[in-house]
């Protein structure tokens, strides 16, 4: 009697304590995510006001603004799927190196071999994202179950409901 009293009560306070733990990991997570997605809302906005203020924009700032746009996209993407979309990391780097290779001709004239090394970069990170895409498709991740499901499958099986 005593040991089916101690082995409930560690399973209670083994379910607890990863409730409270899930409960703590959780609002960590959001937190961060809304925090991450202010400061790039923010510092779009910033960025914006900067052009309007500067009085003419260039290819490079409509540029920054797609990286803060994929920026924003994969911040949502995260908060809908909690999946972290690689290749908006890699349309990211490929945006900021365009971004990079602009500048760099239009400001400093004639190109030399850095812009052979961009665009080599560029190219690189075009076949990854083909290389992302044909994995994912080719295979799937397998789902991730639910641990609140478990839980409650768990309950109804003890009660006899289905």
């Amino acid at each position: 009697m005593k040991n089916n009293w101690a082995d409930a009560m560690r399973k209670n306070v083994h379910h607890l304590a990863g409730s409270l733990g899930n409960l703590l990991v959780e609002s960590f997570h959001y937190l961060a995510l809304f925090a991450i997605g202010g400061i790039t809302a923010w510092a779009a906005v910033m960025a914006f006001l900067g052009m309007m203020e500067k009085g003419n924009i260039t290819v490079d700032d409509i540029l920054l603004l797609f990286i803060y746009l994929e920026l924003g996209a994969m911040v949502g993407i995260y908060f809908k799927t909690n999946h972290m979309p690689v290749r908006f990391l890699i349309y990211v780097a490929i945006t900021a190196l365009t971004r990079l290779l602009i500048s760099d001709v239009s400001h400093h004239g004639p190109a030399d071999l850095g812009v052979v090394y961009l665009s080599g970069a560029i190219l690189l990170l075009a076949f990854a994202i083909l290389v992302v895409r044909y994995a994912s498709s080719r295979f799937p991740s397998a789902k991730v179950p639910d641990p609140d499901a478990t839980v409650k499958g768990a309950l109804t099986e003890e009660k006899g409901e289905t």
